[in-house]
């Protein structure tokens, strides 16, 4: 079994000093609960930053936690408080988290933050980099690694490489606004997986690639040059069993025993048995709407007077980064609402909000849940939110509405919740409002369908089916990469050529030959180009012929001079060696002035598209537009001209960005065949970027070499990853 190592910015334990050694207990959050069931199956390591700097290290300290942890098959990764304070503070939680949660305001762009938080991703990557044996796998999580995919790939291809971004992602115009743009995403690009929690953040991340990088994505497939990358949705989970049973168990302990919490809730309950009670539990952080919360709250109270006295919200604010600007303003603003809306609803014998600003024991928290009638979640934006999952896993009775905020991941996943919009102040009384007079059998009727859900895709759900899409696209790029031109194969078709005698040779030109540019006007041939036609065409026992879509005029003016065939805009004309331009078939062009109206209405209405006018064909590029509408244009365009042309022999060519239209029965596959005709060539070779080219591919006798270029599905027999290939292939052809 290979193995499969998870690298995080914590492992999964926490770290205490006692006497002359360090005691290690075991996390309890989600990530870790997941993470253990993988990395201990697959016999793998979780490398991670310890939790402690290493500038508190003396002695032999740093020998002695990296002991305690290798007993767990954990690898520190140690850092300085320096790199923790730019790295992570600065430019993980000061640049990133900001900006994906859509809080521009609070974003640095500091170049001295990102030069460490590349310094210490490579440090990730490096101790990584020494536990990876040949073929493993490893598991990437979160937006404080987002660079060290790429640092690993580059080192180490033969691994399989997955990532899992625990935020969203943003939308693109939100991302481009980062300076750092690029590498991020060229550092993700590393990954042959990359995981997201819901279908928006993947379908975000998709177009800031598309945009950014010029990548062609097909459904959740991103061709790079040399790879594949899957990207999918993957909701995470939270261990249903052990909430569901510690729910149980506590409630059964306080048969015997009460804590100090039960205590103080049977007293807030004796004072009236109808109050209820409404739940709220975040991180002291921005992102996560509390002060609309407590706003809305307000509005309920005043709104339903009937329930001054009657409803508390319990508010459990966890502190986090209490010695940062923002965060210290937003503690004195919840404060302020706290005691503002505790003052104005307050009673001797009632407290509108109950304010924690703690954390509490897990066995509380359950407590907390099960006592709670309301649970109130409300984020202004947030990567997943497991909170409102452990409230409905806790419910033994069935009972307790969720009001979930449309913002938060896990709103795909809960419909049967009240949904709001957390900007949305009257919206959030309102469904205050409705939670507290749902119907019992409606509550349990919500909640049974939640906790099946959930139930059913917990957190090891969550991280089985990850690894199986590992499995999978490692299958993929397996089935790719048998297809590829190796060295091996490489010199296979060398020896082959070498020993023929008659040798055809087809070469597309665009994708192939040339680079695409965004005019079909500036991709003329550049000097490696033409000496690779000049070589090939000089051995007498070649017939080179270049095949493309292009224009007659354009690559006869290119290729003058050249002892090679022609064969353009995809077989129309062709012509041999030192001949006349012949068509192969008569036809017409009088059908132009039908369809031109069309096309130039579709360049009107998608800045950056253009019109190429052919001898016999139209061709509408949108390889300067946007991308998104590009392709739907592109999907409008094909479906107008589907009409157009019925009843005319004119046929509809799709290519790499561009829609042409054309004279029917004519392709590159039945023209390579006229133009061999009944000549016996013992070595047949054709190279192609488009789908055009599938026609050669298929219509060439079986034993013709057919290389498709780009890592796509194709019924050529080989693949080379790029254009810089299909030229060294070439040339060491003709110089072997």
């Amino acid at each position: 079994m290979k193995r499969i190592h998870i690298l995080s910015n914590r492992l999964p334990f926490n770290v205490e000093r006692t006497d002359d050694h360090f005691k290690l207990t075991p996390s309890v959050g989600g990530l870790a609960t997941g993470m253990k069931s993988i990395y201990k199956k697959y016999n793998g390591h979780w490398i991670g930053w310890p939790g402690i700097a290493q500038d508190e290290l003396f002695g032999n300290d740093r020998e002695k936690i990296d002991n305690a942890f290798a007993q767990e098959k954990c690898v520190p990764v140690h850092l300085s408080k320096t790199e923790l304070e730019k790295y992570y503070e600065g430019f993980s939680n000061n640049t990133i988290w900001p900006l994906f949660h859509y809080f521009n305001e609070f974003v640095e762009y500091e170049q001295e933050t990102w030069d460490a938080y590349v310094e210490v991703n490579q440090k990730f990557a490096d101790a990584a980099i020494k536990v990876l044996g040949k073929g493993d796998r490893i598991w990437i999580h979160d937006y404080q690694l987002m660079m060290v995919p790429r640092m690993i790939k580059e080192k180490r291809p033969d691994v399989t490489i997955g990532f899992f971004l625990h935020i969203p992602f943003p939308s693109f115009e939100v991302f481009r606004i980062l300076p750092w743009r690029y590498e991020l995403l060229q550092g993700m690009l590393g990954s042959d997986l990359l995981g997201f929690h819901t279908y928006d953040y993947e379908r975000h991340f998709f177009s800031s690639v598309r945009r950014l990088m010029g990548i062609e994505i097909n459904f959740n497939r991103i061709h790079t040059e040399d790879r594949i990358i899957m990207a999918d949705a993957f909701p995470m989970g939270i261990d249903y069993e052990k909430f569901m049973n510690l729910s149980i168990e506590t409630k059964h302990k306080l048969v015997q025993e009460k804590s100090e919490l039960q205590l103080e809730l049977e007293r807030y309950f004796l004072i009236s048995p109808n109050r209820k009670l409404i739940l709220s539990i975040d991180r002291l952080d921005y992102t996560k709407g509390i002060p609309n919360r407590l706003r809305a709250f307000s509005i309920f109270l005043e709104k339903y007077p009937e329930y001054q006295g009657n409803v508390s919200l319990i508010m459990l604010a966890v502190p986090s980064r209490d010695n940062v600007e923002q965060y210290k303003k937003l503690k004195e603003q919840v404060d302020g609402l706290v005691g503002y809306i505790n003052g104005k609803f307050g009673r001797v014998n009632y407290t509108p909000i109950w304010y924690f600003y703690r954390s509490l024991p897990f066995e509380n928290l359950i407590e907390l849940y099960n006592a709670s009638d309301v649970a109130l979640i409300t984020p202004v934006r947030d990567g997943m939110n497991l909170v409102a999952k452990e409230y409905v896993a806790s419910r033994v009775n069935k009972t307790g509405v969720v009001i979930l905020s449309e913002m938060a991941g896990v709103s795909k996943e809960m419909g049967e919740a009240i949904i709001i919009n957390p900007n949305n102040f009257n919206e959030i009384a309102e469904s205050i409002h409705t939670a507290l007079e749902m119907p019992i059998e409606e509550q349990r009727e919500r909640m049974d369908t939640m906790q099946k859900r959930i139930k059913r895709y917990n957190v090891f759900k969550w991280a089985t089916e990850f690894v199986k899409s590992l499995e999978k696209i490692q299958d993929i790029q397996h089935q790719f990469n048998t297809k590829k031109v190796n060295p091996s194969i490489q010199k296979s078709i060398i020896n082959d050529y070498n020993k023929a005698e008659k040798r055809a040779i087809f070469l597309d030109y665009d994708g192939t030959l040339s680079s695409f540019k965004p005019n079909p006007q500036d991709a003329f041939p550049d000097k490696e180009v033409l000496n690779i036609v000049k070589h090939l065409s000089e051995d007498q026992k070649n017939e080179v012929t270049i095949i493309s879509g292009r224009d007659r005029e354009t690559l006869e003016k290119w290729f003058k001079g050249y002892d090679i065939n022609l064969i353009v805009e995809h077989g129309v004309w062709t012509r041999k060696r030192g001949d006349e331009w012949k068509m192969l078939q008569q036809i017409n062009a009088d059908w132009k002035e039908n369809i031109r109206p069309a096309l130039e209405n579709f360049v009107d209405l998608t800045p950056g598209a253009f019109i190429e006018e052919k001898n016999y064909s139209l061709v509408w590029h949108y390889r300067k537009a946007e991308p998104e509408q590009g392709i739907l244009r592109a999907n409008e365009l094909k479906d107008e001209l589907t009409n157009l042309i019925a009843n005319h022999n004119l046929e509809i060519m799709e290519g790499n960005k561009v829609i042409e239209v054309k004279s029917g029965g004519i392709n590159k596959g039945a023209a390579a065949l006229r133009f061999m005709g009944e000549a016996d060539f013992d070595f047949i070779l054709a190279i192609g970027d488009d789908w055009t080219d599938e026609y050669m591919f298929r219509e060439l006798p079986s034993k013709a070499i057919t290389i498709k270029v780009g890592m796509v599905n194709t019924s050529a027999r080989y693949k080379v990853e790029s254009v810089s290939a299909v030229r060294k292939f070439l040339a060491k052809l003709f110089s072997a």
